[in-house]
């Protein structure tokens, strides 16, 4: 917290830290975890995000659900799996991750078939929490 002078010369914190106010980031996957570079690079950017103390959260929809699928197995199409990146983030502070109930069950998949632990909201409990973020960055 730093410290501001108000209208009437009194010192009163700001709510903000030394290095500036804190966003939060929200950061949407909706592309399969391979064939296309995306999934890769927003992973790259929320740890990014998380090492400048942001408030980071992470929301998968559509294909982008099975990124977090377990058993990846990568080496046919030779790219190097990227998926237990995803149980790296809880030591990053990154513990805010939703998925669209809709597209889980559209591609037959439950929470147990997920790397990491989730929180399963609908498509308008979704778009009420993106409404509440400083920053949307859609992958």
């Amino acid at each position: 917290m730093s410290e501001a002078i108000n209208d009437v010369g009194e010192s009163v914190e700001t709510g903000e830290s030394a290095a500036g106010k804190v966003k939060k980031f929200m950061f949407i996957n909706r592309k399969s975890p391979y064939g296309t570079i995306y999934a890769l690079e927003s992973l790259e950017v929320v740890l990014i995000s998380a090492a400048f103390d942001q408030d980071v959260s992470l929301a998968f929809f559509d294909d982008g659900v099975y990124q977090l699928v377990k058993g990846q197995k990568t080496q046919g199409i030779g790219i190097k799996n990227h998926s237990p990146t995803y149980r790296a983030l809880d030591g990053y502070d990154i513990e805010k991750l939703y998925v669209e109930k809709e597209s889980m069950e559209l591609r037959g998949l439950t929470t147990e078939d997920l790397l990491v632990p989730v929180q399963q909201l609908s498509r308008g409990e979704l778009s009420k929490l993106i409404d509440t973020q400083d920053v949307v960055l859609s992958f």
